[in-house]
């Protein structure tokens, strides 16, 4: 019988029936692996309490920078003969009289403005210092081990043990001017100690990684290997308690404020001081500065959560 053969339409070639067809090859782009720091961003942007948290810090960051664009009165000066102990106006939205005035005659939605530059301040400049300070301690600890790291934990131990508000109420009451950095000084003097731990802990499950034990057979440097190999691999929990750490540093700064211990200047904690001598009379006077201060302090706790949740596999 004889070989029945077709004609292939663009080449004019002859195929047999009944042949397999070619197989063409398409091209295809593997999908590229996200990484730790990909999938934490990717679960983030779908987390709502990411958003929400976002949201209120980026209002206090422009209220923080900016309190001109929300109003223009002045924190510090106040017409008493007028102003005096005026209740709060709450239809008048914005406005100075809004909610209403102090002792002083100063306007409390002003000085409510203004406070919120002291408190984050305080709070995002101590957790740079508790975040460097804790974490280069706790790197050099859990690298090298043994007498070095006996030390050092002994020391985070001593340190661990001193009540944190006490100990930072002591080193506030030897100064006579309490600025901002010298508060800052002070939360920071004794609040590196969890992030150490932290720390510590990831460097010493991070050095045993193989990639770590392959820098080392190359003869790569011991500042090399921490602060190239180690150190981007252990920031996840780090980060995680230096974000929940920022609203407990405000809440503490506005602590130290109210017991007159805190900075001399506008604050949230001294308004909430001046406020309790007249709280049978004048409760906005220290009803608004908490308020704002509870906002701050749950949207970096709100925060930090979302980024745990997000950095830690096991909350998956």
């Amino acid at each position: 019988m004889p070989d029945v053969t077709k004609t292939d339409v663009k080449t004019g070639a002859a195929d047999p029936v009944g042949a397999t067809p070619p197989v063409t090859a398409t091209a295809s782009t593997p999908e590229k692996a996200r990484s730790l720091w990909g999938d934490a961003w990717a679960d983030l942007r779908r987390s709502w309490i990411f958003l929400v948290s976002s949201v209120l810090i980026l209002v206090l960051l422009l209220i923080t920078f900016f309190p001109g664009w929300f109003t223009s009165e002045d924190p510090i000066l106040g017409d008493l003969a007028k102003h005096y102990l005026q209740k709060p106006r709450l239809s008048d939205v914005g406005s100075a009289d809004w909610l209403g005035y102090d002792q002083q005659g100063r306007s409390v939605f002003a000085r409510v403005i203004y406070g919120a530059r002291a408190s984050i301040a305080v709070g995002f400049g101590t957790t740079v210092v508790v975040t460097v300070l804790g974490g280069l301690v706790g790197m050099i600890a859990g690298y090298f081990g043994g007498l070095v790291d006996s030390i050092l934990s002994r020391l985070t131990d001593i340190f661990f043990g001193i009540p944190f508000l006490l100990g930072t109420m002591v080193i506030l009451n030897s100064f006579q001017e309490r600025t901002t950095w010298v508060v800052i000084g002070a939360l920071g003097f004794f609040g590196w100690t969890q992030v150490a731990r932290v720390m510590r802990g990831a460097v010493i499950t991070t050095k045993q990684a193989d990639y770590v034990q392959a820098a080392k057979a190359l003869g790569a440097s011991t500042p090399r290997i921490m602060f190239r190999h180690i150190l981007p691999n252990t920031l996840a929990p780090v980060i995680v308690v230096a974000t929940i750490s920022l609203g407990v540093y405000i809440s503490a700064e506005a602590t130290l404020s109210f017991l007159g211990l805190g900075l001399s200047g506008v604050s949230w904690g001294n308004d909430i001081s001046d406020g309790g001598n007249s709280i049978r009379v004048a409760q906005w006077i220290m009803l608004y500065p908490s308020i704002m201060l509870s906002i701050t302090v749950l949207a970096f706790i709100m925060l930090g959560e979302a980024v745990r949740n997000a950095l830690d596999p096991k909350m998956r």
